[in-house]
């Protein structure tokens, strides 16, 4: 398989570092980001010069702007996968915050927003590419007490939709859901029965070749990795 350049937000924990070793696995370039500082030392610690890893706020449209700018002088990524999330903390809506609310938005609406404004018309230039925006299983239905992050995802999923009919012949936009998958974020809301679910690790082992086998012609259609 030729080797493929992917940027990958949210790459220093959960589904995006397993995603991560995933594709490195596969002999694939990852150019990541996180907002944890040691966490994105510590990925280039571990996986070396052809990978790249920085710190960026993907709520920030301005710290989107220039790490696009950065990572696209050496060109276009061939898979763009928008992973990066927060989940509130497990509350009725009208007990969550004005600023937690617009905290988790910010990353889980505009975060994806901003990756899209800065990346995509690279890739729409060379007339390739697949973008993957994680959804999740609530963004196709709900649940208690998460209300502020099945907004968000189901934002997501009618973003995703809506790029797809923008976007050219030639490149793909797909809402993703990962189904359930025993991460942090899980737990904070299902505590110990999250452990009933597949690790971030097991998970990846079919969902990362699954993702790197989408195409132009998943263009618009809302899927679910396998478990």
């Amino acid at each position: 398989m030729t080797s493929r350049r992917i940027v990958l937000t949210g790459a220093t924990r959960g589904l995006g570092r397993a995603m991560l070793e995933g594709f490195v696995a596969a002999g694939h370039q990852v150019i990541g980001c996180g907002r944890s500082e040691p966490g994105v030392d510590e990925l280039r610690s571990q996986f070396g010069d052809r990978h790249r890893f920085d710190v960026v706020d993907v709520g920030s449209d301005s710290a989107v702007r220039d790490w696009a700018a950065s990572v696209l002088a050496d060109g276009a990524p061939d898979l763009l996968v928008n992973n990066a999330a927060l989940i509130n903390q497990n509350a009725a809506l009208w007990e969550v915050s004005s600023a937690e609310f617009d905290s988790l938005m910010q990353v889980n609406v505009n975060g994806v927003a901003n990756v899209i404004r800065h990346f995509v018309p690279a890739m729409i230039e060379v007339g390739t590419g697949v973008i993957v925006n994680f959804s999740s299983g609530w963004g196709r239905s709900v649940a208690k007490d998460v209300a502020p992050y099945c907004g968000s995802k189901w934002a997501i999923e009618g973003l995703t939709r809506a790029l797809a009919a923008d976007l050219p012949d030639g490149i793909a936009a797909i809402p993703l859901s990962p189904g359930a998958v025993n991460t942090d974020m899980l737990q904070t809301c299902m505590g110990t029965s999250a452990a009933s679910f597949p690790s971030p690790t097991d998970w990846a082992t079919l969902a990362v070749p699954f993702i790197l086998d989408l195409s132009a012609a998943d263009n618009g259609q809302p899927l679910t990795t396998p478990q």
